[in-house]
């Protein structure tokens, strides 16, 4: 029987049983047969009917497990119920949470720095702030921090809850701090609370904001925001930032200082002018923008009036008191190092309570800066010269087997040039590249295009202006050499020692530049962004002296790597740092390092270096001089002591012919035609190490070539020449100019003598010449760090 049927069936039977019970059961023999025949029709009926429900409960299958518990009824009546309970929480939080006092200033700390022996240095961190009433800030100033920060400042409650979600979200997740913060909210975290990332911190700020922004006025909140707030250069508050970026009063500040102000807040030393790379201030100046449109946008400014706004650079930095000479110098290069160390930002170190002990030694510090002051200030009269006064000299000494470093020369005075001349990385490396270039060959295993193993032996053609030659085409570079002195055929060796510019322009190619820049970068130089050209042969790339005090280290250290390190160590109430080890893994072979170092004390022996030689001290090194003589270096060292010492010409304030700052010519100054790396750099080098070193050491060298080791026979073809004896290292020093390999190759006439040559042949008999790549060395083709010094 179908379904409509059967409900037919039923309509039916319950009319009879109606009409039955309406007629009062008295229809005899016949209605009860009716009734019966209706009772049995029902009772199929229900019969069938209950046998459809019992197929259709059979068909649906029963819930089981986990589906018994989670319904859609009770997920969203357990949502409910969580939001229920969460307002009932906040609504306790609020009454329970009262805004506190203000304990900013209260934790203030200053941080101390110290000699290695424990005497301190200098104390820094005590707050630069002034706190001034809003009525001294301009309107439009004022509105520069609300057009950068929260623009509906004005109109809300002090909170915004959809950011404050997103930052405790981010905390309970693990992703870090993030923006959206009223400045109702900022202001309460500067003042009333910590820089914690956590849900507890973020929740008292939103309870506590909410009280502040009914208790106080927008005023009041806005003037305590822009008191607290760190502005970078240790400026907290808008009174000290205005004199460390624009040297006035925030009362004088123009909109557009107050808009710079304003947008450095977001990454005070990332926006810092002084401080910032390109990028920085590329993205300090879009900040700047975004701030000017923004109060255009809420009509605080006139359009017309924004479109001839000019971005106002600001005034360089002035240091802190109590950092004058070279105090300021080594601090700021501690802090530097601590922070990167800490992973610490400018505010969070400035907040104080760090105890830095450096590595600085405060003899050795005396004595470098004894050596500066002897040997070239006192040689320049400023006043009178402006050569004199165009020279920078910056000095870096490292302990080859700690990576210690135990002194520093950043310039005369930090008060009167801010930047550190020992870590600037905008002068030109020059000739103390070339060792590099060497023990790239010999960590390769290279040839010279004829297939020659390059060694210290090795002959090359030193003619000037020799095109470099690549698989038999001239690739395009032809270097002179200094004053286009052509040395004709001579051995790595003596290239070394008289800095012959044609002869490590063919080795780089040799080498291949991939590889030399390669090697560079293991030894601790800043390769990154740089191409692998053959002008780099020439040492174009930018260095500081204190990283080529780490390279120069790595070679003296038998090729362990060495990154100098100036803090010892760093204490903290609440916080751990840990310091890096300044001594790395071997990144070249030991028998390569040793070989570099032979071969420069040959440079010191008898080549460019020779004012550094003494008798009875193993001394190895390189002099360079930068293009236009703009830099001169002389980096060396001895068994127990690495130093690099370099002098920058750079156009002081006031000097009427070059920009400040502008990187010029040293020609003339202190009396000399010309400012090389055998002059002052050496001289300086010499009178510092003799003094700081103690008694004499001698190297140990792994090696069977170079200048420090005793030839056994002299070379007789372009072929290296392997010694029939095991090398000996002399007993003693020589005190005349030593016979090396290097000096006369014997594949001329025996009848020539170095004093019947012409000099372009064999000019050994005459005075060592200093470094020729002063003569012309390229702008390096791509490298962003170089720029402008600073004062």
């Amino acid at each position: 029987m179908g379904r409509a049927e059967d409900r037919q069936a039923r309509q039916r039977g319950a009319r009879r049983a109606a009409r039955g019970r309406s007629s009062g059961g008295g229809a005899g023999t016949s209605g009860s047969g009716t009734a019966a025949a209706d009772s049995k029709s029902s009772t199929g009926t229900a019969t069938a009917s209950r046998s459809e429900g019992a197929r259709k409960r059979a068909a649906k299958p029963k819930k089981t497990g986990i589906r018994r518990f989670f319904t859609w009824k009770k997920l969203l009546g357990a949502f409910f119920g969580v939001i229920l309970l969460g307002m009932l929480s906040f609504v306790v939080l609020y009454l329970v949470i009262d805004i506190p006092e203000g304990n900013a200033a209260a934790r203030k700390q200053s941080n101390v720095y110290k000699y290695s022996n424990g005497e301190v240095i200098a104390r820094t961190g005590d707050i630069n702030r002034e706190v001034v009433d809003l009525s001294k800030v301009p309107e439009d100033v004022q509105r520069t921090f609300v057009a950068a920060e929260n623009k509906s400042f004005y109109k809300d409650k002090g909170v915004d809850f959809k950011g404050t979600a997103r930052g405790v979200l981010n905390t309970v997740t693990g992703k870090g701090k993030q923006g959206g913060s009223t400045i109702t909210q900022q202001y309460v975290k500067n003042y009333y609370l910590d820089q914690d990332q956590t849900v507890t911190r973020k929740l008292k700020e939103l309870v506590i904001s909410l009280k502040v922004d009914r208790e106080k006025t927008k005023d009041d909140i806005l003037a305590g925001y822009i008191n607290t707030s760190y502005y970078g250069r240790g400026a907290y508050g808008i009174q000290a930032a205005a004199q460390a970026y624009y040297n006035k009063d925030a009362e004088k500040l123009s909109v557009e200082q107050g808009a710079y102000l304003a947008a450095l807040l977001q990454a005070p030393n990332q926006y810092d002018w002084a401080l910032a790379s390109d990028t920085g201030k590329k993205l300090a100046k879009a900040r700047w923008n975004y701030v000017l449109d923004n109060m255009v946008e809420e009509g605080w400014l006139d359009s017309g009036k924004r479109a001839g706004m000019k971005f106002p650079t600001p005034h360089t930095p002035k240091p802190p008191s109590g950092v004058k000479g070279q105090t300021g110098y080594l601090i700021e290069e501690a802090k530097r190092e601590v922070m990167k160390a800490g992973h610490l930002s400018e505010k969070q170190f400035e907040a104080g309570g760090y105890t830095i002990t450096l590595n600085i030694d405060k003899k050795k510090q005396q004595q470098l800066e004894k050596a500066v002051n002897k040997k070239l200030n006192a040689k320049l009269d400023d006043k009178k010269s402006k050569a004199d006064a165009r020279v920078q000299a910056g000095a870096a000494s490292v302990d080859p087997k700690t990576g210690k470093v135990l002194a520093m020369y950043g310039g005369r005075n930090y008060i009167g040039h801010y930047t550190n001349n020992a870590t600037r990385r905008d002068y030109q490396a020059a000739s103390t590249f070339k060792p590099l270039i060497l023990a790239a060959a010999l960590e390769n295993g290279s040839t010279t295009q004829s297939g020659t193993p390059i060694t210290a032996n090795t002959i090359y053609d030193g003619t000037s202006k020799r095109p470099v030659v690549k698989d038999g085409k001239k690739v395009g570079f032809a270097p002179p050499n200094e004053d286009g002195r052509s040395y004709g055929q001579v051995n790595v060796q003596k290239a070394m020692n008289k800095s012959i510019n044609s002869v490590f322009a063919q080795m780089g190619v040799d080498v291949g530049m991939d590889n030399v820049m390669e090697t560079a970068g293991k030894l601790g130089m800043d390769v990154e962004g740089l191409q692998a050209v053959p002008a780099q042969t020439l040492g174009s790339m930018g260095a500081s002296p204190l990283e080529m005090a780490g390279v120069y280290a790595t070679l003296d250290n038998h090729g362990k790597k060495v990154t100098p390190s100036i803090v010892k160590s760093v204490e903290h109430k609440d916080r751990q740092i840990d310091l890096p080890d300044p001594i790395g893994e071997q990144v070249v072979k030991r028998g390569v390092a040793d070989s570099i170092t032979s071969v420069l004390t040959g440079v010191v022996d008898d080549g460019t270096g020779h004012a550094v030689r003494d008798d009875e001290q193993d001394v190895a090194g390189k002099t360079g001089t930068s293009d236009d003589n703009k830099s001169a270096w002389f980096t060396g060292y001895t068994p127990k002591l690495v130093t690099s010492v370099g002098l920058f010409g750079e156009a002081p304030k006031g000097d009427g012919t070059y920009k400040q700052g502008q990187q010029v010519s040293m020609k003339g100054a202190g009396g000399l035609p010309r400012v090389d790396g055998g002059s002052f750099p050496a001289e300086i080098w010499a009178a510092y190490t003799f003094n700081a070193m103690g008694s004499p050491s001698e190297f140990d060298l792994d090696t069977d070539m170079g200048a420090a080791i005793a030839p056994t026979t002299e070379p007789t073809t372009q072929a290296p020449q392997t010694p029939t004896t095991e090398p000996t290292k002399p007993t003693q020093k020589p005190t005349e100019t030593p016979t090396k390999p290097t000096e006369t190759p014997t594949t001329k006439p025996p009848t020539q003598t170095p004093t019947t040559q012409p000099p372009t042949q064999d000019p050994t008999t005459e005075p060592p010449t200093d470094d020729p790549t002063q003569t012309w060395i390229p702008d390096p083709p791509d490298d962003p760090r170089r720029g402008p010094g600073k004062n």
